[in-house]
């Protein structure tokens, strides 16, 4: 894949932006670290989650494996949002559901893009932890052309189909990490994470702009208002889920 797309590198830049899975495969390698973001819901799930004190393991979408892996890591199995189960992908039922040590979280996009990260440290980022994750980056010296960041939204996929749909909470969620890294002194974005960056600024009300977007719309349309209105709390959390052993936990 690198070899046939070095044009998409974003390379001599110290934050990059690049959409979903092959986004991951295509910046991943050369960066210091991936930070996925998924607003609706995955990595806001994940926020919520890790601010509990769970260990949260990613997992890919729809595999039968994932069973057999929550029990080898002795962890709970989170179901889809709308099955029946007291965890699933809903950071409203997550605050609801009883505690739980371990949960294997799966989703279509998040948590099988962070599942797929090999050899790169993985972040789990969102609207509710942006300022700490922007902190707890700048912290470890990252964010230089020769180590760079690489900001992966995850978009959706249309319904029925392998195809993502660039998702406008998540080109929010990428702008406000890379508003956030220039605002702490990171100088080299890329124009894809300085055209993120502006996006998210020139935006008076994130809140309202994702409650009446088409994901937003969707949640709504299903009974899945909170779990839009939870997302949207900008800055709400400190937690920094940081992927350690297969699981994301708290590296504030």
């Amino acid at each position: 894949m690198r070899s046939r797309t070095q044009w998409a590198w974003q390379d001599g830049f110290g934050v990059r932006v690049e959409w979903g899975r092959i986004g991951a495969e295509v910046l991943g390698p050369e960066a210091a670290c991936v930070v996925v973001i998924d607003v609706l819901s995955f990595t806001t799930s994940v926020a919520v989650a890790v601010e509990a004190g769970t260990a949260v393991f990613p997992y890919r979408w729809r595999d039968d494996s994932a069973r057999v892996f929550a029990a080898a890591n002795a962890a709970e199995l989170a179901v889809g949002r709308r099955e029946v189960g007291p965890w699933s992908l809903s950071p409203a039922a997550i605050r609801r559901a009883p505690f739980t040590e371990r949960l294997v979280l799966p989703s279509p996009n998040g948590s099988t893009i962070a599942a797929a990260v090999e050899g790169t440290p993985v972040v789990a980022a969102c609207l509710r932890n942006v300022s700490a994750v922007a902190d707890w980056l700048v912290a470890q010296g990252w964010g230089t052309p020769d180590l760079p960041i690489a900001i992966i939204p995850a978009g959706e996929h249309w319904p029925g189909t392998d195809t993502v749909r660039p998702a406008l909470e998540d080109w929010l969620g990428a702008g406000a990490l890379a508003a956030a890294l220039i605002e702490r002194g990171i100088d080299t974005p890329s124009p894809e994470a300085r055209t993120a960056a502006t996006a998210f600024d020139g935006k008076p009300d994130v809140r309202a702009l994702i409650t009446e977007c088409a994901s937003g719309r969707e949640l709504a349309a299903i009974g899945f208002a909170d779990d839009v209105a939870i997302a949207t709390e900008l800055d709400a959390s400190t937690t920094v889920p940081v992927l350690i052993d297969k699981a994301f936990i708290d590296r504030r």
